[in-house]
């Protein structure tokens, strides 16, 4: 099995961005073709969205209206964007997806998991990522790298406090130990080549791929 639909996720700051660009650029050496895309985002209509939830005061949304809205890009992404790609036969590689959004607004801001669920099978059924990757470190680590890169005009999730991004971190471990499947936890404490190695050596050993480091 070739894992196509390749997801990462992560609290701020665990490197997420730069190791997708990574993996992009090892799967290319191979010869694959690839789709490089994040959420909130990816289409035209998801980027317009995304406007909405990662700017503005942290208070700016009722946590249920910030879980639809999220779901709305998805679906706007998955249509327009991922399910073309994937019959295109491009490997797509994505910075966050449901799993967020589960923990985001449903395990931590409160928001019925059991709902966020149902809603996602009536949307998409049984679509889901081949392949997670959980970038963990600790949350103080992390918002100190989400700090020092300056994009204050998409900070809001970051100023929500140590505490929030702490309980953050628990529920995607949490939530990777249901899906041992899917999920494969890489130490995102390491420098950028290390974690690299990470990923490539896992997906090597999980998928019995080939691929080449990128760096």
């Amino acid at each position: 099995m070739q894992p196509r639909f390749i997801t990462f996720e992560g609290g701020e700051g665990a490197g997420k961005s730069t190791q997708l660009a990574l993996l992009d650029q090892a799967l290319r050496y191979a010869k694959h073709k690839t789709s490089l895309t994040r959420e909130p985002g990816g289409s035209v209509g998801g980027e317009a969205i995304r406007k909405l939830v990662v700017s503005g005061s942290v208070d700016r949304w009722d946590d249920t209206t910030e879980a639809l809205l999220f779901m709305t890009a998805r679906y706007d992404h998955i249509e327009r964007l991922i399910k073309p790609a994937l019959a295109d036969d491009k490997w797509v590689l994505c910075d966050r997806f449901y799993d967020s959004t589960y923990v985001y607004q449903g395990m931590v801001k409160g928001v019925d998991t059991k709902w966020l669920d149902s809603l996602y099978t009536h949307l998409f059924g049984k679509f889901a990522p081949d392949c997670t990757m959980l970038l963990d470190l600790p949350a103080d680590v992390g918002l100190k790298r989400a700090t020092s890169r300056g994009n204050d005009a998409e900070s809001r999730f970051e100023r929500m406090g140590l505490e929030f991004h702490t309980k953050i971190r628990d529920a995607f471990n949490k939530r990777a130990a249901t899906n041992e499947e899917r999920f494969i936890i890489i130490d995102a404490r390491a420098k950028q080549r290390d974690v690299h190695v990470q990923i490539i050596d896992a997906l090597n050993q999980r998928y019995s791929l080939d691929l080449e480091y990128a760096l």
